[in-house]
């Protein structure tokens, strides 16, 4: 509990207890503003506390919340996220897809996410929630809705992306070499480390390998985004985004409407806390809600019961910023007691620390001569 006016902790207490906050506020009368994340227990707490203060939920946590969701509609849609990338020639890009599928399906993790696909839809498709179906396959519910939502078993496979490698900015020079007869790994080795190549001649030797079967070599390829990458493309102002993003981004927007419809209303909503109008609230709640998105959909439900502090959070300067650096001493000296501290003694150094700062701060500054 922080005075946003001083920014100095007023009380430090373990969990969240509505009772405990409605307690504190009533012993602690004159509170007009009262700032706080999307919890039901604070907002409870308030409300039975501070009746009369002006309940204002965090912009952060409006913007984390909202950031969430995006990820989890870019995940339910991972198949599109390759459009992201540039484009390539059918001839070029089939064989190479085909290989990575057929490959994925031999694999034993892509047999088991086939199984799951094929069990997680067969049931879903008669109706049953997906509660019923995480009991009756003996799954975690998350885990049932992802599969659910997922078109294809492809989708849920997690493929890592290929490392970076020090190797990667003589590719070119290897491929030179190799077409004007240098056929020896040991001697490419030998060059490359001349130009300043530090890697084992282990890894020179498997980089040819392909060629000597008359194959291209294994040159770094892009990869999709992830979906956390592209919640943050969505979430990002254009103003802010790289060249790299600002021309792959258009390019997953025509490929996924759903993803162009997130980012519409991501925009809107930015649009909002820029200037600080909390008028337009209303009917973005109203086309969050009719958007087809569950994750969308759901959080729609969730600020129209907070609505209120919503707006205030959206038109006022009131925030939890203020808290951050709170947080952070209190991590401090639970460090510093190596994790031993109890609340009680978290508490009295945490507040007692604050005062003593702003106490020697606020000293005049004496310079003898």
């Amino acid at each position: 509990m922080v005075d946003a006016t001083t920014r100095l902790p007023l009380t430090l207490w373990e969990g969240r207890d509505a009772e405990r906050l409605g307690r504190w506020l009533r012993e602690h009368p004159g509170v007009e503003v009262a700032c706080r994340d999307g919890s039901l227990t604070y907002r409870q707490g308030i409300t039975t506390g501070a009746p009369d203060a002006v309940q204002v939920s965090d912009r952060f946590h409006l913007w984390q919340g909202l950031s969430r969701r995006v990820q989890d509609i870019a995940s339910t849609h991972r198949g599109c996220l390759p459009a992201a990338l540039p484009p390539v020639s059918e001839i070029d890009s089939a064989p190479t897809e085909e290989t990575a599928e057929d490959a994925a399906a031999d694999t034993r993790a892509g047999r088991h996410a086939r199984r799951l696909f094929e069990a997680v839809h067969a049931l879903t498709r008669t109706g049953r929630s997906h509660s019923s179906v995480a009991r009756e396959l003996g799954l975690d519910r998350r885990t049932v809705r992802k599969y659910a939502r997922a078109r294809t078993w492809q989708e849920v496979m997690r493929r890592p992306p290929r490392k970076p490698s020090t190797l990667d900015p003589y590719l070119d020079y290897l491929q030179q070499r190799w077409d004007e007869g240098q056929h020896s790994a040991k001697i490419l080795h030998e060059e490359l480390q001349a130009k300043g190549y530090l890697g084992h001649y282990q890894r020179v030797k498997m980089a040819v390998a392909p060629l000597r079967r008359g194959l291209p070599l294994d040159a770094p390829r892009e990869r999709p985004p992830s979906p956390r990458e592209t919640a943050r493309w969505i979430t990002t102002h254009c103003a802010r985004r790289s060249l790299h993003i600002n021309d792959r981004l258009p390019r997953l927007l025509d490929h996924c409407p759903e993803l162009r419809t997130t980012h519409d209303l991501v925009r809107r909503f930015a649009g909002m806390l820029e200037n600080r109008d909390a008028t337009l609230l209303p009917g973005w709640l109203d086309d969050l809600a009719k958007s087809g998105l569950t994750p969308l959909a759901s959080l729609a439900g969730a600020l129209r019961e907070d609505r209120h502090a919503v707006a205030q959070g959206i038109a006022t300067p009131y925030n939890s910023g203020v808290n951050e650096g709170r947080i952070t001493d209190v991590k401090l000296q639970k460090s510093l007691m190596a994790g031993r501290a109890g609340v009680p003694l978290l508490r009295q150094r945490v507040v007692l620390i604050a005062h003593f700062r702003r106490q020697y701060a606020d000293r005049p500054t004496v310079s003898p001569r």
